[in-house]
């Protein structure tokens, strides 16, 4: 069928939702990714005409259904205007060069820090998507010789890394707390929010004939005393409020009780002679790691065994870190007026190189490795898990929320083979668990972020969370504030 915006899309049922006020409006709000799933945020507001997107990330899940969806935008990309991110996670900002690619030329808005992380990660993101797509040509053509009849499994990368490069030109700082104005009638300011560096929610306002509508985006939500970032900070009273609810039906254990828990994990695999391979996000979730097993080797709690960084996206990742601590909280800051760095020390080793990476194949444990991506879907970490994931002395730690489809899911749920490119491989080594880490707020602390914006809220609207965890905080928040609450469907369209 025919999408509303005139461009082709079979399977997207698009539907909409009269606002309380009972007419057609001058604020459009539809979602399109991160709709009762926690990949691909991409919310299109549309005000007086024009359109602006809010996040454009990479949909990551069955790899079929993820090239099809990322590669098939609702809308004309020259038809956006503008886009405003978040942060810089894939799953929020990974899909702009191929919004890009296919005529998007305008401008991209983000914090210094958010834009600065941008230049790695578009880049390794979109190299992992012309090697992947190599390797897996190359491996139907050997498919070919001996099955001449195959069908064609020939694949294109999403984008390239010249459409990466033609993303950063657009993207432009703006300084949190500014007001900004986007568009004639849309203006907007920047919130810190945690989670990660550089990330904030976004408040905007919508002017129309002397009618004004307010919107806040959460982003990703961050928690109170994470290592690194600040704390989340209160946003002002809007109208309507676009939140993610990845964990919304549950509550995190107390933060205090990580360190004895890594500590643990690390210690029993070093007595089996052991490897440990943690897939960790290389924004964010690398560098708290780093700073954990920092603390733990200067407290002696851990042997100081070899421990490695393989990732050149989060070697450089690091190096965005170091660039910008007016971003850090005051824990972090202690260590830069020590003369320390806090992702930095003795037996720590950061890979770029290919061959470096490969020697480590050859090394015998015990030792640790972090490497990206976090869900396990691309890079390094899939070769470091053929290796490693059938030996019962080995490790793999799991450092953060894995999404339904993805490899890093199988391996949460402990499947006794798990698909690694294409072949199954028998999954002997221990998994563990650090969900402390997680750097998504829970139940208590996504309720206590919004409630100084609860008397003035007419509507929620919950993304980024599978149907169950955002039916509970759905069915908390109406209990505790008496607010409507949404949790939109993939094109459902809702009139401000």
């Amino acid at each position: 069928m025919k999408s509303r915006h005139g461009s082709t899309d079979f399977s997207v049922p698009v539907s909409v939702c009269i606002s309380d006020v009972g007419f057609w409006s001058f604020m459009k709000l539809t979602f399109w990714g991160a709709a009762q799933t926690v990949t691909g945020s991409m919310h299109e507001l549309e005000v007086n005409g024009r359109r602006v997107l809010l996040d454009c990330g990479l949909y990551q899940g069955r790899r079929k259904e993820a090239q099809e969806r990322n590669a098939n935008f609702p809308f004309r990309a020259s038809s956006v205007d503008a886009v405003l991110v978040s942060h810089a996670h894939i799953d929020h900002t990974g899909n702009l060069p191929t919004l890009v690619k296919q005529g998007f030329a305008g401008p991209i808005y983000c914090t210094p820090a958010t834009a600065d992380l941008c230049r790695s990660m578009l880049l390794d993101s979109a190299y992992l998507q012309e090697r992947d797509a190599a390797f897996l040509n190359k491996r139907f053509h050997r498919k070919r010789l001996i099955d001449p009849g195959a069908e064609n499994g020939e694949i294109e990368p999403l984008h390239t890394v010249e459409d990466a490069e033609k993303t950063l030109l657009l993207l432009q700082n703006v300084s949190l707390h500014e007001t900004f104005e986007v568009l004639p009638g849309l203006s907007y300011q920047m919130y810190d929010a945690g989670h990660i560096l550089g990330l904030a929610s976004l408040v905007m306002k919508a002017n129309h004939n002397g009618r004004e509508v307010r919107l806040a985006y959460s982003g990703d939500v961050g928690r109170p005393g994470l290592p690194i970032v600040r704390d989340p900070e209160p946003l002002p009273p809007v109208d309507y409020l676009i939140m993610e609810s990845t964990y919304g039906d549950r509550l995190h254990k107390e933060n205090f009780a990580v360190s004895t828990k890594l500590a643990d994990i690390v210690n029993r695999t070093c007595a089996r002679g052991g490897k440990i391979v943690a897939p960790a996000f290389a924004v964010g979730r690398t560098q708290q790691l780093v700073l954990l097993l920092h603390e733990l080797i200067n407290a002696g709690s851990i042997p100081a065994i070899p421990m490695f960084v393989d990732s050149p996206l989060a070697v450089n990742v690091t190096e965005a870190f170091r660039r910008h601590p007016e971003c850090y909280d005051d824990h972090a800051r202690t260590y830069l007026m020590n003369g320390e760095d806090p992702f930095g020390f003795n037996r720590l080793r950061y890979i770029r190189d290919v061959a470096e990476s490969k020697a480590l194949n050859d090394l015998h444990g015990p030792f640790l490795i972090i490497s990206a991506s976090g869900m396990c879907e691309a890079g390094r970490i899939l070769h470091h898990l053929r290796n490693n994931i059938a030996d019962p002395r080995n490790t793999v730690l799991i450092t953060g929320y894995m999404a339904e489809n993805t490899l890093g899911r199988k391996i949460v749920e402990k499947l006794p083979e798990v698909p690694i490119f294409g072949e199954p491989i028998r999954l002997r080594a221990e998994v563990a668990k650090l969900n402390e880490l997680s750097a998504h707020a829970d139940q208590r602390e996504l309720l206590h972020w919004m409630k100084p914006m609860a008397r003035s809220l007419k509507k929620i609207f919950l993304v980024h969370g599978e149907p169950l965890q955002s039916s509970a905080l759905a069915k908390i928040i109406q209990q505790e504030f008496n607010i409507e609450v949404v949790i939109p469907r993939r094109g459902e369209v809702f009139q401000l």
